[in-house]
């Protein structure tokens, strides 16, 4: 597609983890691009220079309609949200108000304003612990936590919407997103994050004393989870490719896995990050997390037969010498 007939796209949660990558890989394919963000979770760093910030709500209808005349807004990719699980549990209300009732504005704001395309960031926890091996799109959906249901409840009214009104979309449900920009321009920046790479790589940075492993008795080789971990620039990518192919065909929508089809324990994930870091992790044994699947593995076929998406950095070492270099580079960011 040629950059003088890519539309605008506004990004929300475009200052947070995943968000920020997708801005980096629109800026770098020449795509105009917006963010809107309530910094509550991002930074206003992760925002490239020369993209136009918003700092405000998703759940303001006004400023929405502001940002697309002022934009010319013609595709939305919808990050922001809510994601730690067991505060979904603990604070279900929160949960389906920022991911579910702040969408239902954001969507109805598309409609009114007439901006025909639409990418959601959904989650392989609509599966909840499916009972196959490798998860493909057409596995039944039984979440077993609100932050999966108000995803799901999400995918659910982009599909009816789309049946009333002139706006395709793409729900691309994530499994275990990690690593960060190979060039170190952005990464996973929150405190107290609960992802496992991070988690370890500040446990060998001597961030935090050792790192718990949930669980030893499931049914895998090793005893723990297993979890299929993707790049969150290749991920970033595939958000591309699929906003190119809602442009190309407005008749239709598309729901997509986004992982890599393979997966690494627990110990596995430690044991890589023991090797890049030359460090060895103190590991803590805990017990298990209620409702951790032994194994989540997506198929992701459709994804790759679909949009012709190929992976740029599936090797779980590179992905952690790029959340490594990141959290470096943070460092310095908050000395």
């Amino acid at each position: 597609m040629s950059p003088y007939n890519k539309p605008s796209v506004l990004v929300t949660g475009g200052a947070g983890y995943i968000g920020s990558h997708a801005v980096l890989a629109l800026k770098d394919a020449g795509w105009p691009v917006a963010v809107i963000d309530n910094l509550s979770t991002g930074f206003r760093f992760a925002v490239p220079e020369g993209v136009p910030l918003y700092e405000g709500d998703i759940a303001d209808a006004d400023l929405l309609a502001r940002i697309f005349a002022e934009q010319d807004t013609r595709a939305i990719m919808h990050f922001a949200g809510s994601i730690i699980v067991p505060e979904s549990v603990s604070d279900p209300l929160k949960y389906y108000h920022n991911n579910t009732a702040k969408s239902r504005v954001l969507i109805a704001a598309a409609v009114t304003a007439g901006v025909p395309h639409f990418l959601f960031s959904s989650t392989a926890a609509t599966y909840g612990i499916p009972d196959v091996g490798a998860v493909s799109e057409d596995t039944p959906q039984r979440p077993i936590n609100p932050y999966g249901w108000s995803k799901l409840m999400t995918e659910q009214m982009l599909a009816d919407v789309a049946a009333a009104h002139p706006l395709n979309y793409g729900v691309l449900r994530y499994f275990n997103v990690a690593g960060a920009d190979p060039h170190a321009r952005s990464g996973q920046s929150t405190a107290g994050a609960t992802h496992l790479i991070k988690v370890a790589i500040e446990a060998a940075l001597g961030m935090r004393s050792s790192v718990s492993v949930f669980g030893t008795d499931y049914a895998t080789p090793d005893g723990t989870g297993v979890r299929d971990y993707i790049h969150v620039s290749d991920l970033a990518a595939a958000h591309v490719l699929t906003l190119e192919a809602l442009i190309a065909e407005p008749q239709r929508s598309l729901t997509m896995n986004c992982g890599y089809g393979r997966g690494f324990s627990v110990l596995e994930v430690l044991d890589a990050v023991d090797r890049v870091t030359n460090r060895k992790l103190d590991r803590r044994m805990e017990a298990r997390r209620a409702g951790d699947p032994d194994s989540l593995i997506s198929d992701s076929r459709r994804l790759r037969k679909t949009l012709g998406w190929e992976p740029a950095h599936a090797d779980l070492d590179t992905i952690i010498a790029h959340a490594l270099a990141w959290e470096l580079k943070l460092s310095d960011l908050r000395a």
